[in-house]
């Protein structure tokens, strides 16, 4: 089972878009879009996903895709 990493529609068009380019490539990740996951007022503050259920935050789309990578490291299915 791969980690799944969630990404809202509007939040993609904040700026997120380049991390989930970045990580749709990666046969890995079972990346998805969603219209929206009710997380609005982290949608407004910052770039986000849902990784494997948790909040991942970030400023910028390098750091985003970094802080995912490290929660699936720190954070195993197994």
């Amino acid at each position: 089972m791969n980690p799944i990493v969630e990404f809202c529609m509007s939040n993609l068009a904040n700026g997120s878009h380049e991390t989930f380019e970045t990580l749709e490539k990666d046969p890995n990740l079972d990346v998805l879009e969603y219209g929206c996951l009710s997380y609005c007022t982290k949608c407004m503050d910052s770039l986000y996903a849902i990784v494997n259920g948790d909040i991942v935050e970030a400023e910028t789309p390098d750091e985003l895709t970094k802080r995912i990578y490290q929660h699936i490291e720190d954070n195993p299915l197994f």
